[in-house]
C-alpha cells in the first residue's frame, strides 16, 4: 500500500527525522492560507499530493512567490488528472495539495530503503546524485550507487550508517547528522512493515543540515491487519478502482489491459492461465486469485469485480480444487447469473475436489456456460467466444 507524501513526512517527523514545514489543501483558498499560517514573505513550494513519482517534471510542483500565484496555481491542478512517467495514460486524480516552505539547497542526495529478495535482507541505496529516479540512476551513472545490507540480527549499526555518509562523500557533522537521519528512517521502516523508505532528494541546506526534501513510503499489504495506523492512510482515490473494489471483498486482483476476464484460485495456476491465454492469442483483462474455501457468495462478488472493468468481453473460470470444492465454484457461477445478470460469455474449468458433482451443476443449470476439461482448452475456447463477441458487435 502506497501513501502520499506529506503522509510519510508526518510519519517520518515522528521518528526524528527532519522534514520541511508544510500544511495540507484542499482548495485554492485553503493552499494560499496553508501559505500564511507558515509564515515569512515566501517562496513557498505547492506539490500535488498522487502517488507517482515524476511530478514535477508532469508540472505538479511548483515554487510560488506569492499567495496569489499560490491560489492560481492550486485552482489550476486541483480536480486534474496529472500524467507523469510512472502513471498510465489516465493519470492520477489531484484532490489534495501540499504546501510547503522552500528549503535552501546547497546539494542533493538519493536515500533509499528497499528490500531485498536475494539476500532477504533490507538493504539502503543511497547516491550523491539526487533528484533522479533510482532507475534512471542505475543506468545512468551506476558507480553512484552505495548498497549496504542490514543484518537483522543486529540492526542498523552506527559505524555502518557512518560508513555510509562516508561514502557519499560526506564529512565531519554531516556524518553525524546522516548517521541519526539513516537510523530514524530504519526504525520507521522495521517498525511500520514497510516495503520502501525513499527520500528524494536528501538535501543538505546552505547551513549544511540534512533535510527530507521529498518522501516516499509503501507498506506491506499482509501486515496491515496489525498496523491500523498505516491502514487508515488508504487513499482508495489514487488506487484502480477495480483493484479498490477487490480488496474492499477480500480478494487478489490486479487490473491489465486485455478483455478476458480471469477467476482463477491460486497465484501459480493464475499465472499460468494468462500465459496459457496469451499463447492462444488473447490478453487477460486482470489477476484474480479467489483464493481457498471459496463460498459461492465469494465467487459472486468475484464476477462482480471482473464485470465491473467494461472492457471485459469474455470470463474464464479455471479452478483446481483442492481446499476449495467444485459444487461450490459451480454453485457461484449459477448464483452469479441469477445475481449479478451476466450477459457475457463464461468458459468454466473444473478440476479437484467434487469436479463431477461441480460438473453436473454446471451441465444442468440449462446456463449458456461454455465447459472445458484442461487449461489450454479453456484458454482457446475464451479467446474464441471473445472474439466471436467483438466480431457481433
Amino acid at each position: 500500500m502506497d501513501i502520499h507524501e506529506y503522509q510519510a513526512k508526518d510519519i517520518l517527523r515522528g521518528f526524528g527525522v527532519p522534514v520541511p514545514r508544510g500544511h495540507l489543501a484542499y482548495s485554492p483558498e485553503q493552499a494560499a492560507y496553508a501559505a500564511r499560517q507558515l509564515g515569512g514573505q515566501g517562496p513557498w513550494v505547492v506539490k500535488a499530493q498522487i502517488h507517482s513519482g515524476g511530478r514535477g517534471e508532469a508540472g505538479g510542483v511548483k515554487l510560488c512567490k506569492t499567495e496569489a500565484e499560490i491560489k492560481d496555481y492550486a485552482a489550476s491542478l486541483l480536480g486534474q488528472q496529472l500524467v507523469t512517467k510512472q502513471t498510465d495514460a489516465n493519470g492520477k486524480g489531484v484532490y489534495r495539495l501540499y504546501v510547503e516552505e522552500a528549503s535552501d539547497i546547497a546539494q542533493e542526495l538519493y536515500l533509499g530503503f528497499v528490500l531485498d529478495r536475494s539476500s532477504e535482507r533490507i538493504m539502503i541505496v543511497a547516491s550523491a546524485h539526487g533528484g533522479m529516479e533510482i532507475e534512471d540512476l542505475a543506468e545512468s551513472d551506476p558507480d553512484s550507487l552505495v548498497r549496504s545490507v542490514i543484518d537483522p540480527a543486529v540492526g542498523l549499526a552506527e559505524y555502518q550508517a557512518r560508513d555510509v555518509g562516508f561514502r557519499l562523500g560526506l564529512t565531519g557533522m554531516q556524518v553525524m547528522q546522516f548517521t541519526t537521519f539513516l537510523k530514524a528512517c530504519y526504525r520507521a521502516y522495521r517498525d511500520l512493515d514497510a516495503m520502501m523508505v525513499e527520500i528524494n532528494p536528501l538535501v543538505i541546506t546552505g547551513a549544511g543540515d540534512l533535510i527530507a526534501l521529498d518522501a516516499k513510503m509503501s507498506f506491506d499489504t499482509n501486515a496491515l491487519y496489525r498496523r491500523p495506523q498505516v491502514e487508515a492512510l488508504r487513499d482508495a482515490s489514487q488506487e484502480d478502482p477495480r483493484e479498490a473494489i477487490a480488496a474492499d471483498n477480500g480478494l487478489a486482483y490486479v487490473g491489465l489491459d486485455g478483455d478476458i476476464g480471469c477467476i482463477i484460485n491460486g497465484a501459480g495456476l493464475a499465472m499460468a492461465s494468462m500465459d496459457m491465454i496469451q499463447l492462444a492469442g488473447g490478453q487477460p483483462a486482470n489477476f484474480l486469485d479467489i483464493g481457498g474455501g471459496a463460498s459461492p457468495e465469494r465467487v459472486c462478488q468475484a464476477f462482480r469485480t471482473v464485470l465491473s472493468d467494461r472492457n471485459v468481453s469474455v470470463i474464464l473460470v479455471n479452478i483446481f480444487a483442492g481446499i476449495n470444492r467444485c459444487d461450490w465454484i459451480a454453485n457461484g457461477v449459477i448464483q452469479a447469473y441469477r445475481e449479478v445478470g451476466i450477459d457475457l460469455p463464461v468458459v468454466v474449468r473444473l478440476s479437484g475436489t467434487n469436479v463431477e458433482e461441480g460438473q453436473k451443476i454446471i451441465r444442468e443449470s440449462g446456463l449458456p456456460i461454455i465447459s472445458a476439461d484442461t487449461l489450454a482448452e479453456a484458454a482457446e475456447k475464451a479467446v474464441a467466444a471473445g472474439a466471436q463477441k467483438i466480431a457481433a458487435e
